[in-house]
């Protein structure tokens, strides 16, 4: 990188730190620290709620998820809106008549304690591991791209995030959040006007549109009903909705956010802005890679986008054939790039039959490229015996550092790191504040003085980036990763979804059958995944269904319990 890129990368993230850290340095009260002193508006809660979704992975991963699969990914997200709605009727007005600090203590309240720990431990698993999948996502890719050590850029990720978290607590992650969405956003918007540009002269934003659509690229919408399938309007619509009802309903990093509210209307709004701008965000993000993957049919890539992978084979006894595939592939680059001029210069000629023609050529020099990486990656796993590297989540920064002009390159990366503090930091607030009310509180010391309790905040904060840097450091890419941490959230949130639609809306149910239940399904959804081919979205839906039907089956089963608060 150049000194230009550094200054920006570095002065972008030294002053949102330092920001977040002065703006906040007087912390002191348990509410401000955990609850941000409901003193959050509308728009800052909605650009921390993003932010605290918007990983390092969706601004890596997201991009190379559009280029090898194109656009049907945005189904993910078609529940999200209509789960908004939802939540902002039921679950902020119960969470505000309560005034909890966690959503796990209406648990305790409505049915009983083992409850109300049953589903802070399922959180506390969930979310410990995956935040060490957000440290170690960004840190693994720029340290390849960049030649970074690894574990120096897991340590400087999680050691500066753990910092201004412990120094603020909530309030500091909100008040950076804001900082880092106006990064991010900006960042992802300048991208797309870059690489738009960057293509030939004679191909405009249109002509893109059509090379990408001729090649697959441009499906949105995927109408067919298919349970094994991860990404079709009815996973979107239907597992997509409990997964959001989950996660922004009983996902402590995401109700903390909003019950640091100044009142429920701010909330409500603010969990509404989210539904509103998420899916057009996450659209811009694909087309980016949608736009990176046109780049591409007119400007040789690499056959391989992980270099250091490339390295390891090169340096190899399968160098030969690796040079072999490098050959096989600039020849096939070739067909390919005359196949899209050709159905650019039909288009704007207003040729159908032009268009049918070169786009039948350049499907079939598309197909040439997938054979020729899937046998690149087949050389690159004989060098990781046990572990599976797929080089997707490579291609966006690949193409920042080869093809962006200075300064930009240090902007998006500014992007990438913006967006690994934004979600890390709610993950160690979220995860100190649970640890803190559910357990330790609750459980361990029940009357100690306000002090006390916000020094075991700040401590289990540090304990909590610990445990994810070392996770982290000791984490390996088994999938794409927005599709890991995706999996590794529909593995849980359909039964804590369940138990919490349950203390809602199930008003005979009592703890024992609602534990028990859950307790089941958990093991039901775990055996589902390994044992099955069902898409990861539906284990939102199955789980909660689960719950909620097993409790009515066990509730005359097990002993009857004296109150039952809530009825």
């Amino acid at each position: 990188m150049s000194y230009l890129d550094w200054a920006v990368l570095v002065g972008t993230i030294a002053f949102i730190v330092l920001y977040g850290v002065w703006k906040t340095r007087k912390t002191s009260h348990m509410s401000t620290f955990l609850k941000a002193d409901n003193t959050e508006r509308w728009w800052m809660m909605g650009l921390s709620i993003m932010a605290t979704q918007a990983s390092a992975i969706t601004f890596l991963s997201t991009p190379g998820q559009a280029f090898e699969d194109g656009m049907r990914f945005i189904q993910f997200y078609f529940g999200l809106p209509l789960a908004m709605v939802v939540l902002s009727a039921t679950a902020i007005p119960i969470y505000y008549r309560l005034k909890v600090y966690t959503a796990y203590e209406y648990l305790e309240g409505r049915f009983d304690l083992k409850t109300r720990s049953l589903a802070a431990f399922l959180f506390l698993l969930q979310r410990g591991l995956s935040t060490g999948i957000t440290i170690y996502a960004p840190a693994i890719i720029l340290s390849a791209i960049l030649g970074w050590n690894l574990t120096y850029t897991i340590l400087f990720i999680g050691v500066v995030v753990t910092f201004y978290t412990v120094v603020g607590g909530s309030k500091a992650v909100s008040q950076t959040q804001r900082l880092q969405m106006t990064v991010m956003l900006g960042g992802m918007l300048v991208a797309a006007i870059v690489v738009v540009r960057l293509l030939p002269a004679q191909v405009g934003f249109s002509d893109a549109l059509v090379v990408a659509g001729k090649l697959g690229k441009m499906n949105l919408v995927d109408l067919s009903f298919n349970p094994n399938d991860r990404y079709n309007l009815w996973s979107g619509l239907i597992g997509g909705f409990f997964l959001a009802l989950s996660y922004f309903g009983t996902d402590q990093s995401q109700v903390g956010r909003y019950l640091g509210g100044e009142t429920i209307a701010q909330s409500r709004l603010g969990l509404l802005m989210n539904g509103l701008v998420k899916v057009p965000m996450q659209f811009l993000i694909l087309m980016v890679g949608v736009m990176v993957f046109v780049f591409y049919q007119f400007y040789q890539p690499p056959l391989y986008f992980n270099q250091q992978q490339v390295d390891k084979v090169t340096a190899s006894a399968q160098a030969g054939e690796w040079q072999k595939l490098e050959t096989e592939g600039t020849a096939a680059f070739t067909q390919k790039r005359a196949a899209a001029l050709a159905l650019v210069a039909a288009h704007q000629a207003n040729n159908p039959e032009g268009v049918e023609k070169a786009a039948l050529q350049a499907q079939a020099a598309e197909e040439k490229r997938k054979a020729l990486r899937k046998e690149a990656n087949a050389l690159v796993n004989q060098q990781n015996v046990g572990v599976e590297v797929k080089d997707t989540d490579y291609v966006f920064l690949t193409f920042v550092t080869q093809q962006l002009p200075q300064g930009l390159i240090g902007l998006l990366l500014a992007v990438v790191l913006c967006a690994a503090m934004s979600s890390t930091a709610s993950a160690f607030s979220s995860l100190a504040s649970t640890t803190v009310v559910d357990v330790y509180k609750r459980s361990i010391v029940k009357n100690a003085s306000e002090a006390h309790y916000m020094s075991a905040s700040r401590w289990l904060t540090i304990g909590w980036g610990a445990v994810s840097i070392l996770f982290a450091l000791f984490a390996s890419q088994l999938e794409n990763l927005i599709q890991a941490v995706n999996i590794l959230g529909s593995l849980f949130y359909g039964t804590i979804l369940g138990v919490f639609l349950a203390a809602f809306y199930c008003k005979s149910l009592r703890g024992n059958a609602v534990f028990w239940s859950a307790v089941l399904t958990q093991g039901i959804i775990f055996t589902l995944y390994y044992t099955t081919e069902i898409a990861y979205l539906w284990y939102n839906l199955i789980g909660c269904g689960l719950v909620i039907g097993i409790a009515y089956l066990l509730q005359p089963l097990l002993p009857k319990q004296e109150t039952l608060i809530g009825e």
